[in-house]
């Protein structure tokens, strides 16, 4: 394997200079027809683009980087740049940022833009976004003597206990997969808790807002709002949100297109999207700072000419056609003023959601603590572990987790001590 990324590594030609980019999934196929343009405006200058599944994304990154055999130019999942970022496997971008005047940090969502800064430094620029918020049935909720969705969290209890009275019996309000880690993460934010304390050395998972967060994630399924099943466990989600079965769920831009592909024409009316409610009401209502990242490694032969490629697809006119492209919505602000995204009205409520967006922690060890914040949230809902020692327990494990981290951030500290 190395021997074959190696080969695939940019170089100079006879013909010019030869970029490799690596997109993720559908991205990275469509990448490949926006390549000419860029090729037509810089004589000499090839890009190779890869495309890599986002189930081996991850494995091939770190293979390459081990192997020296990194791309020039790769597409990262902003949860992932922490750990190249420890890895020293970025360049920061903050010099060029200065002598790049069609790339700046006013021109993005504050919170997207974050995902991406690590001690001051910016190490990516962020191509498209994702976050999550509220599908839900317009039609149900009315049913229920609601004409607008909710927007505090007790507003939102009272909306789905009042579907509950009126639906189907075997029907439920709302829709939260047990094994997702986002619904979880959301309220802990919501709640205000950083998740993780001390410059991520440790768990905050046995702080109030955490806790607070946990019972209100707990209470939906202990309550009869929302069904006992993960993601796989639904045949086809887009059949039963248009039967009735659920009213609501929480997801992704992604769905937009599905929903209207999958779902017959005299559907389209009765449903809509809705930002998330917050604790105390909508500007509590923050939501996830998701989305991919254009980097530039360390180890480019051609570092001018990966950081042209970045300007160049992180231009509005650029962005715009990704997102015709591929239905990512789109990173920068000026985008969303054009037609196709302002008057979509399901598009619209993604568009305040991003205005209110928290990035996770910025720690290498995210991936890994995700998963443990909805294992130990699943078995709180199916087996019904009291949530103070699902707490302790989630505490404990994560703080293993990050043994490794609190011994090389306090390094330094021991050698200045000696």
């Amino acid at each position: 394997m190395l021997i074959t990324l190696a080969s695939c590594r940019a170089q100079a030609t006879p013909d010019g200079v030869v970029i490799d980019f690596w997109g993720m999934g559908r991205e990275g196929e469509v990448a490949q027809q926006m390549m000419p343009e860029f090729e037509a405006e810089h004589p000499g200058v090839h890009v190779h683009v890869q495309q890599i599944p986002w189930t081996a994304a991850h494995e091939k990154l770190l293979t390459a980087y081990v192997g020296h055999a990194s791309p020039d130019v790769a597409q990262l999942g902003n949860t992932w740049v922490p750990e190249y970022v420890a890895l020293g496997a970025l360049v920061p971008f903050d010099s060029l940022l200065k002598i790049t005047p069609t790339v700046s940090a006013t021109d993005y969502f504050p919170g997207i833009w974050a995902t991406n800064v690590l001690s001051d430094t910016v190490y990516g620029i962020p191509w498209y976004v994702d976050t999550r918020l509220i599908f839900y049935r317009k039609d149900i909720l009315a049913r229920a003597g609601f004409d607008s969705p909710p927007t505090s969290w007790p507003q939102w209890m009272a909306a789905l206990r009042a579907i509950k009275a009126r639906e189907d019996p075997g029907a439920y309000p709302i829709y939260i997969p047990t094994n997702e880690w986002p619904p979880p993460t959301i309220f802990a934010l919501e709640s205000g808790s950083p998740i993780l304390r001390d410059g991520g050395r440790y768990g905050a998972f046995d702080d109030p807002p955490f806790k607070k967060a946990f019972q209100f994630y707990l209470d939906f399924f202990r309550g009869g709002l929302a069904p006992r099943l993960g993601i796989n466990e639904v045949g086809n989600i887009y059949q039963e949100f248009e039967r009735g079965t659920y009213a609501m769920w929480i997801t992704g831009p992604w769905n937009i297109g599905e929903f209207r592909r999958r779902t017959p024409p005299d559907f389209q009316s009765k449903w809509a999207t809705a930002p998330m409610p917050g604790p105390d009401g909508a500007a509590s209502g923050v939501s996830l700072a998701g989305g991919s990242s254009l980097v530039v490694y360390r180890a480019s032969r051609h570092p001018r000419e990966a950081w042209q490629l970045v300007e160049f697809l992180s231009r509005p006119e650029q962005q715009l056609k990704f997102y015709h492209l591929t239905g990512d919505l789109p990173a920068r602000l000026e985008t969303w003023r054009d037609t196709s995204l302002a008057n979509d009205p399901a598009a619209r409520a993604f568009e305040e959601q991003l205005g209110r967006v928290v990035p996770t922690p910025q720690v290498p060890e995210w991936e890994l603590i995700a998963t443990r914040i909805f294992d130990y949230g699943e078995q709180s809902i199916r087996g019904g572990m009291p949530a103070d020692t699902a707490l302790a327990r989630l505490e404990n494990e994560v703080n293993r987790i990050l043994e490794r981290r609190r011994w090389l951030l306090d390094r330094p500290t021991r050698k200045a001590g000696r």
